[in-house]
C-alpha cells in the first residue's frame, strides 16, 4: 500500500470526510486493550512498534537492540508477524530455507541477525523461542497489539513526516490516538533528524518519557557505491529516503522508481528495471528489504544495508535494563 498524500499534508476534503471513521478504528483499538489480559510468558518482551502506519525503521532498530542484548549478556529471540508471508507459524525462520513469500521479507532480514520466529499468534510465538532457549523476547512490531505483556515498549517515530496530519486510519497515519499510545510506552525513538520539532511535542504531550535519537545509515561496506553510476528503487513505506541513502553514499543516481511498501516485483518489473538502468548505463540498486522479496531474481543487483544508528546507545541500554556497551 502507498500512504496517500494527504495522510501527510492534511490538504483536500479527505482527512474530514474520513475522520468519523477513523474514531470507529480507534474505538476499537481501545476495546480490543480493554477486552484483552496481556499473556506474561515470564521473560522480558521488548516491542519495538509505532503509532503510524507504514515505514519507520523498525527492523534496523529492532536488530540493533538484539546486537545491544547480546553484548549486555543477553539470549535474545525475535517474535514477528511475518507481514506479507504465507506461514502462520510459531516457526524459526530460517533465510536458507525460507522464502520471502512465507515469512515476509522483514523476517529474513531479522534472522540475519538473531533467531527469528514467524508467528501470527504473538503468545504462541513467544513460548516457542523461550523453548528454544531465549531469555529476551524482542517484538517486532505489535505494539498495538495487546495479547503478550509487554516489560517495555519503545515507539519509533520518523523524524520527517512525525505523526502525519494527526488523524487515525483512515483519515490519517496514526494507528491510534497519539496521547493514548504515548501512555502505554516506556520510550520513543525518533529516526533520523527531528525535522517536526517531536521532541518538544512528546515532551508536552508525555512528560518524562525517555526520548532517543537514531539514524538510518547506509552499512561501511557501500563505500564502494562512492562515485558509481546507479539506477536505485525501493519498495518501502518511503521509497525517497531509499534515493537519499544513495546520494549519501556518494552514487551518481542516474534515474530512480518507487514502488509501495512490500511490493511484489513482478517478471516485467524487473525487466523493466534492467533495461532503464542499462539504457542509463547504471549499475541497478535496491535495499536489502527488496531483494529479500525478489530471491534469486536480485543476483545481478547491488544491495545496499541500511544499519540503525544510535546517538546514545548506554542511555538506551540503561532503559533496557542492562549494562551499557563499553
Amino acid at each position: 500500500m502507498k500512504a496517500p498524500e494527504f495522510w501527510l499534508t492534511g490538504r483536500g476534503p479527505w482527512p474530514a470526510v474520513l475522520a468519523p471513521a477513523g474514531c470507529l478504528y480507534a474505538l476499537a483499538g481501545r476495546l480490543r486493550h480493554a477486552l484483552t489480559h496481556p499473556a506474561d510468558v515470564g521473560v522480558p518482551v521488548i516491542c519495538i512498534g509505532n503509532l503510524t502506519a507504514g515505514g519507520t525503521g523498525k527492523t534496523p532498530l529492532a536488530i540493533t537492540i538484539a546486537e545491544l542484548l547480546r553484548t549486555g549478556g543477553r539470549t535474545p529471540h525475535i517474535v514477528t508477524r511475518g507481514y506479507g508471508g504465507s506461514l502462520t507459524g510459531p516457526v524459526r525462520v530460517d533465510p536458507a530455507l525460507h522464502k520471502a513469500s512465507e515469512t515476509g521479507d522483514e523476517a529474513l532480514l531479522l534472522a540475519r541477525a538473531a533467531p527469528t520466529w514467524v508467528s501470527r499468534d504473538r503468545v504462541a510465538g513467544a513460548h516457542a523461542a523461550i523453548n528454544d532457549g531465549a531469555d529476551t523476547l524482542i517484538l517486532d512490531d505489535g505494539f498495538q497489539n495487546p495479547a503478550l505483556k509487554k516489560d517495555i515498549s519503545l515507539v519509533v517515530i520518523d523524524g520527517a513526516t512525525g505523526f502525519g496530519n494527526g488523524h487515525v486510519i483512515p483519515a490519517g497515519p496514526l494507528r491510534e490516538p497519539v496521547t493514548t499510545g504515548l501512555a502505554r510506552a516506556d520510550g520513543a525513538v525518533i529516526m533520523g533528524a527531528d525535522e517536526k520539532n517531536i521532541t518538544a511535542d512528546l515532551r508536552a504531550r508525555a512528560p518524562g518519557l525517555p526520548v532517543f535519537g537514531a539514524r538510518l545509515c547506509p552499512a561501511a561496506d557501500t563505500a564502494r557505491l562512492s562515485g558509481k553510476a546507479v539506477y536505485g528503487f525501493a519498495g518501502i513505506g518511503r521509497p525517497e529516503k531509499f534515493r537519499a541513502t544513495l546520494v549519501e553514499i556518494g552514487c551518481r543516481v542516474t534515474g530512480f522508481r518507487g514502488f509501495a511498501d512490500h511490493h511484489v516485483f513482478s517478471a516485467e518489473d524487473i525487466a523493466a528495471l534492467r533495461a532503464a538502468a542499462d539504457n542509463a548505463g547504471a549499475q541497478l540498486v535496491t535495499t536489502a528489504k527488496d531483494a529479500a522479496r525478489m530471491g534469486t531474481e536480485a543476483q545481478d543487483i547491488d544491495v545496499v544495508e541500511i544499519v540503525a544508528e544510535l546517538e546514545d546507545a548506554s542511555a538506551l541500554a540503561r532503559c533496557l535494563g542492562i549494562s551499557p556497551p563499553s
